[in-house]
């Protein structure tokens, strides 16, 4: 498969003619070629057309020939071959190993959302028969289904250009769900988008689906990303990105005629605590463990342990010393883009000037082109009089809080806003204290952990990727797992319908094979 210049809108390729979308070689800041044309408005208007023309008979397919559908895509993903890997290798700047995993990743989830498909459990399906004879009052036939939304736009991710792309989790459960999906490509790899977005395009057309099932758009300035957030036949938003990039667009959904759900990933400094047992019986170990979550990946993960907080005492010099000392040797590493690499640079400096802040270690400076990882440290006092110690620094980053005593670490927890995560290093005697926090820490994050890190999210269906904002727009939710399908479902009850008119899950006793309550009661 070749890399072109086109959009791709349902089943038509055209080039773009607003403007131009050009990646940089990642490693070098070299221009790539070729350059993409940016969409125009009637563009959008044209995909946002299909896709709902094309709703109604997409969601009415077999629930077999939608997880068909998914399945043909992971395939065709695969049969692109190695010119994928190498393009994305040269637009991000990551490894062939983590982008052959991520590959993997993003093949997988689209199969695991085919199986959750044939499962037909998302449908939620309740049947409460009639009680005519019910005093003092009879019982109406009340049935229940979930439906899809509508179409849905997804916005590609910087810092994954596959698994949370153009057929990543925001696709692959929208699409399972019964969504059509319109796609605007990430400005920083749209050669990878591309070639992404024709293995989707294909699989429409070989299952025979309706061509505004998918759609994708590149967009040179932000007409087109606002516009297809605003357009009154979108009806739910998948972003992962930035803090000012998701609030602006929960702002343009809040205030259309017809408010929309947005389903923003944006920020998160994913605490780390570190409990005194533990700290004492392997600081140290702990701290070099730290240094290597903290630097995967050039520490471009959402789930990137910002912060630590510990009480004071020898076991934290322990896992500082160990830190300091791992940090110190590791060299600077390439960052997804130029733009992403300056605010890290910029983010670093700021806490490196911070007059409450101290610096405790930096990676080593190797090119000019690469980010160096950070720690630096703070009292408890200080951070909680300094808000903006908070900020997120996207990448190898992280400030570690000393707290004299437990109240500190309380009030610093207390203090902070929603998490997508928080880890808690504790041994045995440390278990006390540890479910004291708990119940708080339900509250500040989507996902608890013992003794480990939150980077690498397994896809599966007890994960939560999500948290109260600003870790996430609607932190009810998930961006990961098999219950991100419900972002795009809501359900609709029938009420004395005739057998001939509810939908066929719902007719009789229920279709057969599928999980349903009935009466109230969960049949297998």
């Amino acid at each position: 498969m070749t890399i072109t210049t086109d959009l791709l809108i349902g089943a038509d390729s055209r080039p773009g003619t607003l403007g131009e979308v050009r990646a940089v070689e990642a490693a070098s800041g070299a221009p790539l070629a070729p350059a993409f044309g940016g969409a125009t408005l009637d563009d959008l208007e044209r995909a946002c057309a299909l896709a709902d023309a094309a709703f109604d008979a997409y969601r009415a397919v077999s629930l077999e020939e939608r997880a068909l559908f998914l399945e043909a895509i992971a395939q065709n993903i695969l049969d692109v071959g190695d010119v994928l890997i190498e393009r994305a290798m040269l637009e991000t700047g990551l490894p062939r190993p983590r982008l052959e995993g991520e590959r993997g990743r993003t093949v997988g989830q689209l199969r695991l959302f085919a199986q959750v498909v044939r499962d037909g459990g998302f449908l939620d399906l309740r049947i409460d028969p009639a009680l005519p004879e019910r005093k003092p009052l009879p019982r109406p036939d009340l049935r229940l289904r979930n439906v899809p939304l509508g179409p849905v736009a997804v916005f590609g991710a910087s810092n994954f250009p596959l698994a949370f792309s153009v057929a990543g989790g925001d696709t692959a459960s929208a699409l399972a769900a019964g969504c059509p999906v319109i796609v605007k490509a990430h400005s920083a790899h749209p050669g990878t988008s591309q070639l992404v977005g024709k293995a989707v395009q294909k699989a429409v057309a070989d299952r025979g689906l309706p061509q505004g099932v998918f759609s994708l758009l590149y967009d040179s300035g932000r007409k087109v990303g606002q516009g297809l957030v605003a357009d009154h036949r979108v009806k739910a938003v998948g972003f992962t990105g930035s803090r000012a990039g998701g609030t602006a667009f929960m702002k343009i959904a809040a205030e259309r005629a017809e408010p929309i759900p947005v389903y923003a990933e944006m920020s998160s400094i994913n605490p780390v605590i570190l409990f005194p047992a533990a700290l004492a019986a392997r600081g140290a170990q702990i701290g070099t463990a730290f240094a290597a979550a903290l630097s995967l990946g050039a520490g471009q993960f959402c789930t990137n342990p910002g912060l630590v907080l510990a009480l004071e005492g020898p076991g934290l010099e322990d896992f500082l010393a160990a830190a300091a000392t791992a940090i110190t040797g590791l060299p600077s590493a390439t960052m997804l883009t130029p733009g992403i690499l300056a605010a890290y640079n910029s983010g670093v400096e700021i806490l490196a000037c911070h007059s409450a802040v101290k610096e405790v270690a930096r990676g080593q400076a190797d090119g000019a082109l690469k980010g160096r990882a950070a720690l630096f440290t703070t009292t408890a006092a200080d951070f909680l009089a300094h808000h903006d110690l908070q900020a997120e620094v996207f990448g190898a980053a992280s400030l570690v809080v000393r707290c004299a005593t437990v109240e500190d670490l309380t009030r610093v927890l207390e203090s902070l806003e929603g998490q997508l995560t928080a880890a808690l290093h504790i041994d045995e005697a440390d278990y006390p204290a540890a479910r004291q926090f708990i119940p708080m820490l339900e509250r500040k994050v989507g996902r608890i952990l013992v003794n480990g890190f939150g980077t690498g999210v397994e896809v599966c269906h007890a994960m939560v990727h999500g948290g109260p904002f600003p870790a996430t727009a609607d932190g009810r939710s998930t961006s990961v797992g098999t219950l991100a399908i419900a972002r795009f479902l809501r359900p609709v009850s029938y009420q004395d319908l005739p057998d001939a008119l509810l939908p066929p899950e719902l007719k009789g006793a229920g279709a057969a094979g599928l999980p349903k309550r009935l009466d109230g009661k969960l049949q297998a």
